[in-house]
């Protein structure tokens, strides 16, 4: 039996079929798969991974697209789409505990369990899948209030490269489940996930537009706030990218979430601080569902974006510096700083494979070159965000926009590597999940010690 005549009993797409270019493509790239398979439960799930195993056949496993390396397609392989697996089930609602599908989609997700009163810390677009997010990590709007997704998870089943269908938590295969919680999709395909949802009424959000006259003192102005506000808020700075003939601006973007109940002078006395940082141009920002301020995510057309990121224990001189020269450099250069801290902070660093918990903010790089921009153009845009990268602590794999061992090295401490490698080796000893920031399995029994 070829690659191409698959005894699935599902979804398949092949080249040719109508919808295979639609179907071949992710959010930033396309591929060329042999087969697209969109199984609609977990034993269609263990069949494709059988069949691509059986071919020796490079797996993507798709759950909303958007990775940034464009990990979702591939070329001569098979794509599982987990499109069919996007139910979202509230399991029981004294404990606020929601089972979502693998495949389900943030947007989803916050309309479903909205008119409970709940919310999830999980992304700032709607479209963007929920297992990729939370699998790296999940960090999101109320991300200081609630820390991350994978800290609101409390258990996951995943189909492992041997077709076995196992329950994740800390009770079961805690081992598997701690390595699910930021060692990306190493370990399996996970169909569904187990969460306590948040109490969460209105948020206030919205964004605030300065004109950028110091890119270095308004970084400074806007860490100082952060350090002072209460954990109910969020923000974001944007630095836009310089244009010709077009005045410098700066961008916060923000979320306040505070209990139910609570009134808005307490939103008030958070966000005021931050319409003091600079010469302000527009500020909106509303009281408004916390469903409704996930966007959808746009990719600007003829255009290629590049994205870079790093983990800052602290915004000091040294960084802010590096920042500043970065965006002044020649290729038009977003940055945005993610403030971090308070509930994030609090988990402890060997609690989840997500351990840079230490960090103030993320510092994410964003450049816009021509579609037809090379390797060679795009390493040459990179120099100055070099310096910036130099000074971080570690990546988040969901913004980074490569995957070469060195990536994946500036993810996880090695103490944290050498865990991940070891549970890749129980679960995934062949390496079939391989496209991903991929962990190499652990070469020797000994390096796997004893189940955590």
């Amino acid at each position: 039996m070829s690659v191409y005549e698959t005894d699935l009993g599902t979804d398949v797409v092949r080249p040719g079929d109508p919808g295979y270019d639609d179907a071949a493509r992710v959010f930033l790239a396309t591929g060329e798969p042999a087969c697209i398979v969109r199984p609609r439960g977990p034993d269609e799930v263990a069949a494709a991974v059988a069949h691509a195993a059986r071919h020796d056949l490079a797996v993507s496993v798709r759950s909303g697209g958007h990775s940034p390396v464009g990990h979702g397609t591939n070329t001569g392989g098979m794509v599982i789409d987990l499109t069919h697996l996007g139910a979202v089930e509230v399991l029981d609602t004294e404990r606020r505990l929601v089972r979502i599908g693998g495949g389900a989609t943030w947007g989803r997700v916050a309309a479903a369990v909205e008119p409970y009163g709940w919310g999830l810390t999980a992304g700032d677009t709607s479209d963007v899948g929920v297992g990729g997010l939370t699998l790296g990590g999940g960090i999101g709007w109320m991300v200081r209030r609630h820390g991350l997704a994978i800290d609101n998870l409390v258990g996951a089943r995943v189909v492992t490269a041997d077709g076995r269908l196992l329950t994740a938590s800390h009770d079961e295969h805690p081992d598997l489940f701690w390595a699910l919680r930021g060692g990306g999709g190493n370990f399996g395909i996970v169909v569904d996930f187990d969460f306590v949802a948040q109490e969460v009424a209105t948020v206030h959000h919205g964004t605030v537009t300065y004109q950028l006259d110091d890119a270095g003192r308004l970084i400074r102005r806007w860490r100082d706030v952060m350090r002072a506000a209460p954990e109910e808020l969020s923000s974001t700075l944007v630095l836009a990218p310089r244009m010709p003939d077009v005045p410098p601006t700066a961008i916060l973007l923000l979320c306040y979430a505070g209990d139910p109940g609570s009134g808005q002078s307490e939103a008030d006395a958070a966000i005021e601080p931050l319409l003091e940082l600079g010469e302000v141009r527009e500020a909106s920002i509303t009281e408004r569902p916390y469903a409704e301020i996930l966007e959808h995510a746009q990719h600007p057309p003829g255009l290629r974006m590049v994205a870079r990121n790093t983990l800052a224990r602290e915004l000091g001189e040294e960084v802010i510096t590096a920042i500043a020269w970065a965006h002044a450099g020649a290729a038009p250069t977003a940055f945005a700083l993610r403030s971090l801290g308070g509930a994030f902070g609090r988990v402890p660093a060997d609690a989840t494979a997500f351990a840079h918990r230490d960090a103030e903010a993320m510092v994410v790089c964003g450049l816009m070159l021509p579609a037809a921009a090379s390797e060679e153009d795009v390493d040459r845009a990179l120099r100055p965000w070099r310096s910036v990268a130099a000074l971080g602590a570690g990546t988040y794999v969901n913004f980074q926009g490569s995957a070469d061992p060195e990536d994946v090295a500036a993810a996880y401490p090695p103490a944290t590597y050498d865990r991940l490698a070891a549970v890749k080796r129980r679960y995934d000893p062949g390496n079939l999940f391989a496209l991903n920031h991929n962990i190499a399995p652990a070469t020797t029994d000994e390096a796997e010690g004893p189940a955590a």
